[in-house]
């Protein structure tokens, strides 16, 4: 297996920081494994997003560690009436 790239291994110690930066902080933990998760099939060819959620992680990982943040919470985009159909949520 070849040695990780320069990038590769920022976005790991971004991983680490954030975990230890979210300790203590409900729902911070969680959180930023489903980030990290949801993003993880990126195409390696796909550095411009790379970088750009790269440079966002820094800023989240900033108020992190801002003494004025308690805990992270998500944005959910609510379900519209035909999504609510198609999942066989409304009867």
């Amino acid at each position: 297996m070849s040695r990780p790239s320069r990038l590769q291994r920022q976005i790991l110690s971004l991983y680490r920081e954030l975990l230890r930066a979210g300790r203590g902080k409900p729902g911070a933990e969680a959180r930023v494994r489903a980030e990290f998760r949801q993003h993880a099939s990126l195409p390696r060819s796909d550095v411009l997003r790379i970088e750009y959620l790269y440079r966002r992680g820094r800023r989240q990982l900033q108020l992190l560690r801002s003494g004025h943040t308690t805990a992270m919470s998500t944005f959910v985009r609510p379900r519209g009436p035909e999504e609510e159909l198609e999942s066989g949520r409304l009867r």
